[in-house]
């Protein structure tokens, strides 16, 4: 008996030990390939979490988030312009905002072009075609925005456009009012456009004023130049006629469906020209309604 108990005993513990070492081997390949199956699985959705998240702002007020961008982006260059030539800061940024549809139009992304100015006869950079006052319309394009900015300032620097320069650089609403007046463009809410759109993102706060002797100087250098250029106006004034925009402002219960069939445009058209991801509207939101 002791001798068939001490057997089986060994025989027990021989097979226990089969037992864990063969446990141990099937354990070790499992751990590896879950990691492996771990690590494949975290990359798609890291991918996944930054696409949505590049998403997330389309559930804010497109209008808002994309016009804080633009401000912050070309403030300074607007601030420098205005520094030279004594436009408003705020009324370069406004009018940017509006033209270039807070930077998203084509114009803007693809030719750095924010002011919608075309091309002359005298332009020897380069060139986008697009559809406007005609099929295939030519507007200059620009190495950098900064180029886009200077020449919108030097496109101001002609004669219907010269009493503007004899206001304070800080007076945005007799700026605004005087570029409509002075025909920069047909849209008849354009100065109230363009000042609601200061006053909503507080624009005047980039506006600096100036000493007496300061503006005397402004306004002498700055005539000068405008009066150099009187002989090259009517060549240039094919460059930019009157500015056709046409703008809808968002009203409460308005859809892009129903705004696109006021202006005879399809809901593509509408969500393009606006760089829309999505049919989401904000009550006050402007849309660009012309193509």
């Amino acid at each position: 008996m002791n001798k068939k108990r001490k057997f089986t005993f060994i025989a027990l513990r021989t097979a226990l030990i089969l037992v864990s070492f063969s446990f141990l081997l099937g354990c070790l390949p499992k751990q590896r390939v879950l990691q492996s199956t771990k690590t494949k699985r975290q990359n798609p959705v890291t991918t996944s979490d930054r696409r949505n998240n590049s998403h997330r702002p389309n559930t804010s007020p497109i209008i808002s988030a994309s016009a804080q961008d633009y401000i912050s982006k070309y403030q300074g260059i607007a601030i420098q312009e205005m520094n030279t030539y004594g436009i408003p800061a705020s009324i370069t940024l406004a009018q940017g905002l509006l033209e270039s549809a807070n930077g998203n139009s084509a114009l803007a992304r693809e030719a750095n072009n924010h002011f919608g100015i075309k091309c002359t006869a005298d332009w020897r950079g380069g060139s986008f075609l697009k559809d406007d006052d005609n099929i295939d319309d030519c507007f200059r394009v620009y190495r950098s925005a900064e180029e886009s900015f200077r020449d919108h300032s030097e496109f101001l620097l002609r004669k219907r456009y010269a009493a503007l320069f004899e206001l304070d650089k800080n007076d945005y609403v007799s700026w605004a009012r005087g570029l409509k007046k002075a025909g920069y463009a047909t849209n008849p809410r354009y100065a109230e456009l363009l000042i609601d759109l200061i006053e909503r993102y507080g624009l005047h706060q980039f506006d600096q004023g100036e000493k007496v002797p300061e503006k005397i100087n402004r306004e002498e250098r700055v005539l000068v130049e405008i009066a150099e250029n009187i002989p090259k106006e009517q060549e240039q004034e094919v460059a930019k006629p009157p500015l056709e925009m046409k703008i809808h402002e968002v009203k409460r219960g308005e859809t892009v469906y129903n705004i696109s069939k006021q202006y005879g445009l399809t809901v593509e058209d509408l969500k393009a020209i606006n760089s829309l991801t999505d049919e989401e509207l904000v009550v006050g939101q402007l849309l660009l309604v012309s193509k």
